[in-house]
């Protein structure tokens, strides 16, 4: 046997046996890379004489064919039995239903929800929505919004403050999204009419209370502004957001160091196996705190409230969603239970309207 007949078949061998490509481009470079034992062959040609160039040159080009076919043709057929094997693991099951997109999958936390259905009904009214930092300054959150300076809402158990500046002053979560008001009427002239949403923060932890919670607060600062206005506006709201066609709401006498005259309101309802019903009954159940914003406010806020006047009013989120849905526990909005947020979520693409309905 020829030395090119040796060398071919020692490389077809090779070639056979080659498991998968990684093997197969093994025995390609030790055949035909640069140094490669065909590669060496054909660099020889160089030196024969013409006579022998002639004859070795067709042989050595030869082998170099055969052997690159029989590459091709072992890579093709590796490639073909990978298929094979991934079509014979892969099946599918035609018969099974299919499996949900994320779309289907995915829900719309209660809170997000809520606070889109706030957001439709107030800018129905005609108001802004208005944010501000959930890290706040004692001035903001208390001095501006006339809380005095032994009021308990500032002692370290109702409040979390950060360690004192070197100054003395210290930041805080703040405990109401009341500072939203402040910035806003620090920073827009009358009329102002604006919502705020956001979570705010205090030191309480049961059924009903958790450290960070979501407020929504309004407020309308104007020349006219009467306690009338701010009665048919949270009888709107909660015809609105309720979704019952009237509500009978009573004004009950309270205090709030930012509003004076301050009301606590209480709306009509029926208590019945557990469940809420609003528009009906003869019970009554308290929602929210609202007044008149106090004189003093507006003056720290650079407003002349013999000017102006304004009202305000503010309620828990996660109260009312907790009425309208009937969540017995406001502990589980935070804990994160993907069951729990199956069965009260939202679908992504339930955006609430007024025409449309707010709760789908």
């Amino acid at each position: 046997m020829s030395e090119l007949a040796a060398l071919e078949q020692s490389i077809s061998a090779a070639i056979a046996e080659a498991a998968d490509e990684a093997a197969l481009e093994a025995v390609r470079v030790a055949a035909l890379g640069k140094k490669g034992s065909v590669s060496a062959l054909l660099a020889t040609l160089g030196k024969l004489s013409p006579e022998e160039r002639k004859v070795q040159g067709p042989l050595i080009n030869g082998l170099k064919e055969r052997v690159t076919e029989a590459l091709t043709a072992r890579r093709q057929a590796l490639r073909d039995a990978a298929l094979d094997k991934r079509l014979a693991t892969e099946t599918i099951d035609v018969t099974l239903p299919l499996p949900e997109s994320p779309l289907e999958r995915g829900r719309i936390h209660p809170i997000s929800q809520v606070i889109d259905e706030l957001t439709a009904i107030f800018a129905d009214m005609g108001f802004e929505i208005a944010e501000g930092p959930d890290i706040e300054t004692d001035d903001n959150n208390f001095t501006k919004l006339n809380f005095p300076v032994a009021h308990p809402a500032r002692d370290m158990h109702d409040t979390f403050f950060f360690p004192p500046k070197e100054d003395g002053s210290r930041l805080l979560l703040r405990t109401h999204t009341s500072p939203v008001q402040v910035r806003t009427m620090l920073s827009k002239a009358p009329p102002i009419r604006v919502v705020c949403p956001g979570r705010t923060y205090r030191s309480d932890s049961d059924q009903t209370h958790t450290p960070m919670f979501h407020q929504v607060e309004g407020l309308v600062i104007d020349k006219g502004s009467h306690l009338g206005h701010l009665k048919w506006i949270l009888a709107e709201f909660c015809k609105a957001f309720f979704e019952v066609d009237q509500v009978k709401m009573r004004f009950r006498p309270s205090f709030f160091p930012f509003t004076e005259p301050s009301m606590e309101v209480d709306i009509q309802c029926r208590r019945d196996k557990g469940e809420v019903r609003f528009g009906e009954g003869e019970d009554w159940l308290e929602i929210l705190g609202c007044g008149m914003v106090h004189p003093n406010v507006l003056r720290n806020c650079g407003i002349d409230p013999d000017e102006y006047q304004g009202f305000a009013w503010g309620m828990g989120i996660d109260r009312i969603a907790m009425l309208k849905y009937g969540m017995p526990d406001l502990r589980a909005f935070f804990e994160a239970d993907v069951r729990w947020l199956d069965h009260y979520g939202f679908r992504p693409l339930d955006f609430p309207t007024l025409a449309g309905g707010l709760s789908g």
